[in-house]
């Protein structure tokens, strides 16, 4: 490694290897017949120049902060610099050696002055190994930022410095703690049991570890020599939870945390299983160090305090590691001899209060492996499971657990970016604060961009640094004069004096973007690589470069067989993807390359690596035409394509079609979105604004927080901004029945706020505000209307609380009510249902007729005794005489669905009869199973004379409703299919039943099957192979329209399973079969497979309970991996 000529000074100064070691040795030796544990050289060498660095670091941590001078040595500077997720800096700490790592200062410990390091001391003499505390691997010419003198590498101070000027080796000492005194557990320690002694090494070796990785937070990457503290560089961004019972894939409903200790604390969200999502750079990593950090120092006030041991783990360090006892031990202990495997199985099994964070599931090597390993038996609740596990990602595992609490990271909002400004960069500098707060407004595409923490940050330091600040049209601008700004840096590095100089040029990076294209495009994505794999790859050159840069950190790591190495990752995973992308902008524009997007972009999920086509649609116009046109291609890619539309800078006629196109049909914001979505639908209106294209409908879902009349613009409950929605011809804006649960007030919409948004919206036709949870003026007085919103004559329109619809009649500024006839929905939350029943015994009392009562998937049973609905949290519903249409929601997907419900003859007959004024009623939903026929005799006259519509719709997707026919009792069958169809049957008998009537159905009247989904219902083949027989005894023949059958959790012996090949050939149309979650022969004679099935192209597939997919091959009679 290069040294400066001060340094090797320096060197000269202290004592040769061999002899410091023999010095160490003589020191620990306390007496005849103690054991010793001797350690590697080189681990003995790292903790002199750590020993001997400590003594220099201000004792004063409350004002002072560190500024990273070199091995363990700090430089302390006023002032804190607050960091959001920028990029903490593990080189030393990232897999570290197998040691505890060193003590850290006697002032970062718990207010009782870190018992835990004490005793830990005064233990049996065990030489301490130091962990690699700063061990500097960057090249000699880094220096401090603002004009100290570099850092020598390697070493430990500033160059030139001897070791007397550091402190020497000889500032920490280890101290036996006396017998008398107490330790935590009030015993002595020579009282203290072999397990109370073993939980103690294993808190107080955790501490340590954790102190290394929460001190050396790094804001910039090429500013290499200011670390912090986390917790004196920690901004509060946002946090929202999901209030769903039952964890669910969905968008929301989410309501708003207090800070990051509610994640522990908040009993709403109180579980075995959290999850905390956010997007690239929005705190998820720094949230961890955080909480690491309050339980180190047991922070006065933060559930931390009573936390008794917390495992932290990241997780792209766990590649083939099986044990998460193991990784416990090499990744967190170290050597240490005291504390094994076993020991730490007990202990978190023991422990009172143990906590689990699992940080970047995103970025998990394993995620997808077939073999079971301890994280994905943590996930189903098979380990662990009594013990709390919080999982940090960018995106939701394959399984979640019923019990999940969802946490999302919303963020930097407005407050907490001027905090930031304020405390990291210009300080009570407030004509610096105004300047940087000025250069983000003048770049409207960054106001929202910098909502991302890690983005704003960066923002913040490069808009104050340089006074060129330009005008951003996208993310793809920002961060090309991001990495300029990066090379800048360096090259103004190097023109010092007695520092390294480099000759890379910054737009030759070609090797380094197939490297990062390779690395995320495979199946497994690989985020680390070994240094002599990369310089080999890159050269020696172009590494030390983008090592310089900050754009590579490098990590000292222990693998699972104990041996030491050194990995290499970007500093954030956006930098593989800016790089990534221009490999892909390379093969797409190649001329005369005809290449399928399908194949390069198959393992290139948009929800996981958007900023890979982001970036990718930025760098080149035609690219990004070609990507949006395959993503106009893949189902459900609406919103997404978005964010690449307006990727697409400089020829803005060139997106006009893409443009025109989307603002046809509704655009849609809604709560559950992310708020890079929101972002980029709001940029959409704003482009459609600027060239005067009509947006058909905008519908604001449950995200309407209020009209801002001073600044003339709708804001959102997300804090986003709608500033030019002046194109758009009908407005709805939608919501829950109120704004909080258990809050009946609602938003409240004043008269100005109401006039000012028809006057904003220049081409409004059309308003709604629906939802119930809106409170809208009684009246407009007509004075106060401008003559130009009568001449328009928009036609405004408002469901009350009640489901009463008025309209606004411009003339005198009043509502006419539309229907006298309410509508009333019975939600699946308590409170809300409470207040439903409070409103719908008004209207029965008042005799106000109810035109439709909806039970929205909470109907238990119908109570004839009591003539009243018993809904699933217990409350009845008694006042049923008023209402004219009963609507029984229930489940209607693709999965698993609640508990089964079956309605009987006589509670159907019953509820009928309980409701006087009833004309019609619905049933909707799998779990709901009505009879399959009513004896024409058991049929009171009064309810045939009634003629009450009876309909019952097991699911949309099977495109049959039912109606009852109250001549003969017997159901009536409606096709509802305007194309093809998907069926699902389960175990219990009467779902069978119905499911083959709608087969029946379908099948006579040609429709389309697309799927049969055969769940734990499927039982055996006939003989003859012309029929499925189910667990019920009910049989299915062959279908003629059956183009996809899956079977379910269901094992197929091989007998069977060559049976179900002969059933697959008897059915014409079929192109898939299906074996999903369940056991299937291994191989299959290739001889017994129908010659036809290959001659039609039928593709045989088996899902197991993991992430890999196959194809049965049939010529080989064996699996491939697909």
């Amino acid at each position: 490694m290069d040294q400066t000529p001060d340094s090797d000074q320096r060197n000269r100064d202290q004592p040769s290897g061999r002899a410091a070691d023999n010095r160490d040795d003589k020191n620990n030796s306390q007496g005849r017949g103690r054991r010793r544990y001797r350690i590697p050289a080189r681990f003995r060498r790292l903790r002199r120049e750590a020993d001997s660095s400590l003594s220099t670091e201000p004792t004063d941590r409350t004002d002072r902060t560190h500024q990273y001078q070199g091995a363990g040595n700090y430089q302390s500077t006023s002032g804190a610099t607050p960091v959001a997720d920028v990029g903490v800096d593990n080189r030393a700490s990232g897999g570290g050696f197998r040691a505890p790592p060193v003590r850290a200062h006697p002032d970062i410990g718990s207010p009782s002055g870190s018992w835990t390091a004490e005793l830990q001391s005064s233990l049996p003499q065990v030489e301490r190994q130091p962990a690699s505390v700063g061990r500097r691997r960057e090249l000699p010419h880094q220096g401090d930022d603002v004009g100290n003198s570099p850092t020598e590498v390697d070493g430990t101070g500033p160059v030139g410095a001897s070791s007397s000027e550091t402190g020497g080796g000889s500032s920490y000492q280890h101290e036996r703690l006396k017998t008398s005194e107490m330790t935590s557990l009030g015993k002595p320690l020579h009282r203290l049991t072999e397990k109370q002694k073993k939980k103690l090494y294993f808190i107080d070796a955790l501490k340590e570890r954790y102190r290394v990785d929460y001190d050396r937070v790094q804001p910039i990457p090429y500013i290499k020599d200011r670390l912090y503290c986390v917790d004196k560089v920690y901004v509060e961004g946002g946090f929202e939870f999901m209030t769903t019972d039952q964890v669910t894939r969905g968008s929301g409903p989410w309501e708003r945390l207090g800070s990051y200790t509610s994640v522990i604390s908040d009993q709403r969200i109180q579980s075995v299983r959290r999850i905390i999502e956010g997007e690239p750079g929005y705190g998820k990593t720094t949230v961890t160090l955080q909480l690491a950090y309050d339980w180190c120092n047991r922070v006065e006030g933060s559930p931390m305090r009573d936390v008794e041991v917390l495992i932290i783990l990241r997780m792209r360090q766990l590649s083939g590691i099986r044990s998460i006892h193991r990784a416990i031990e090499v990744y967190l202990l170290g050597s240490d001899p005291r504390v094994r495997e076993a020991d730490i199985a007990a202990i978190i099994r023991e422990s009172l209060s143990a906590v689990v964070i699992l940080d970047g599931y995103d970025e998990y090597p394993d995620q997808h492996s077939k073999r079971e390993t301890d994280i994905q038996r943590i996930l189903k609740l098979d380990l662990f499971a009594n013990t709390p596990v919080i999982l940090t990602t960018r995106y939701l595992p394959d399984y979640l657990a019923p019990v999940t609490k969802r946490v999302r990271l919303t963020g930097f909002d407005e407050i907490a970016r001027d905090e930031y400004i304020r405390k990291a960069v210009v300080g009570e500098d407030k004509i610096a604060l105004s300047n940087i707060k000025a250069k983000l407004k003048e770049n409207p595409v960054l106001e929202d961009l910098c909502q991302v923490p890690l983005v704003f940050v960066m923002f913040a330091h490069i808009a104050h640094e340089n006074q060129d600040f330009q005008n951003f049209k996208s993310v793809t601008e920002f961060f090309q004069y991001m990495i300029r700004c990066f090379h800048e840096h360096l090259k103004n590095k190097s023109k010092e004096l007695n520092t390294v100089r480099y000759s890379i040029d910054e737009n030759d990076h070609a090797a380094l973007d197939k490297l990062a294209f390779l690395a995320i495009s495979q199946e497994n994505q690989q985020i680390t690589w070994s240094r002599e794999g990369m310089c080999k790859q890159l050269g020696q050159d172009f590494y030390k470069t983008y090592l310089a840069l900050g754009i590579f950190v490098e990590e000292d790591v222990v693998s699972y067989d104990s041996s030491s190495k050194v990995e290499v990752r970007f500093y954030h995973k956006l930098f593989c993807e800016w790089y990534a992308a221009h490999h892909i902008v390379y093969i797409l524009s190649q001329p005369g390359q005809n290449v399928s997007l399908d194949e390069l972009f198959r393992h290139m999920k948009p929800e996981d690596l958007q900023y890979v086509y982001r970036f990718a649609c930025g760098l080149n116009q035609n690219v990004g035409g070609s990507i949006i046109q395959y993503l106009r291609e893949q189902q459900g890619s609406y919103r997404f394509r978005l964010l690449c539309l307006l990727e697409q800078s400089g020829n803005v006629e060139g997106i006009l079609d893409h443009v025109r196109n989307l603002c046809s049909q509704t655009v849609n914001i809604k709560e559950g979105d992310s708020r890079m979505l929101q972002r980029s639908t709001v940029q959409l209106l704003d482009i459609a604004a600027g060239q005067g294209i009509l947006v058909s409908s905008l519908h604001l879902d449950q995200c309407f927080s209020k009209y801002d009349v001073t600044n003339a613009c709708i804001v959102l409950k997300s804090g986003h901004r709608l500033t030019n929605p002046k194109t758009v011809e009908v407005l709805r804006v939608s919501g829950r029945i109120r704004e909080t649960v258990g809050d009946s007030k609602g938003i409240e919409v004043t008269r100005e706020e109401l006039l000012g948004l028809f006057q904003t919206c220049g081409a409004l036709k059309e308003i709604w505000f629906e939802g119930r949870d809106f409170l809208l003026p009684h009246s407009v007085p007509t004075e106060m209307i401008p003559p130009t919103l009568k001449t328009r004559n928009i036609m405004v329109s408002y469901e009350d609380r009640r489901g009463m619809i008025h309209q606004l009649n411009w003339d005198d500024g009043h509502w006419q009510t539309t229907t006298s006839e309410p509508a009333l929905r019975i939600p699946q939350e308590v409170l809300d249902q409470q207040w439903a029943l409070e409103e719908l015994a008004r209207l029965s009392n008042d005799g106000i007729p109810v035109c439709c009562l909806h039970l929205d998937q909470c109907f238990s049973k119908f109570d004839a005794t009591n003539a009243c609905i018993v809904l699933t949290s217990g409350l009845r519903v008694t006042n049923l005489k008023t209402v004219k249409v009963l609507h029984v929601g229930g489940f209607t997907g693709i999965g698993t669905i609640p508990s089964d419900i079956e309605v009987t003859r006589e509670e159907l007959l019953g509820l009928l009869q309980t409701c006087e004024t009833l004309e019609e009623i619905r049933f909707e939903g799998l779990e709901y199973f009505l009879p399959l026929s009513i004896q024409a005799e058991r049929m009171p006259p009064t309810l045939k004379t009634r003629n009450i519509k009876v309909s019952y719709e097991r699911n949309r997707r099977h495109g049959v409703v039912h109606q009852l026919n109250w001549d003969d009792g017997q159901w009536q069958h409606q096709i509802t299919a305007d194309g093809s169809v998907s069926v699902q049957i389960f175990q219990e008998e009467l779902d069978q039943q119905w499911g083959k009537k709608e087969l029946a159905v379908l099948s006579t009247a040609g429709v389309s099957i697309n799927r049969l989904y055969l769940t734990r219902s499927f039982s055996i083949i006939t003989d003859d192979t012309q029929s499925i027989i189910l667990t019920s005894g009910c049989t299915i023949p062959v279908l003629n329209t059956l183009r996809g059958l899956w079977i379910r959790e269901t094992d197929v012996d091989l007998d069977m399973f060559l049976r179900v090949l002969a059933y697959t050939k008897e059915c014409t149309k079929i192109t898939n079969l299906v074996f999903e979650y369940c056991k299937v022969p291994d191989e299959v004679d290739a001889r017994m497979i129908p010659h036809l099935l290959k001659q039609r192209g039928v593709k045989v597939f088996w899902f197991p309970r993991t992430a890999e997919k196959y194809l049965l091959d049939f010529d080989a009679g064996k699996w491939k991996k697909w």
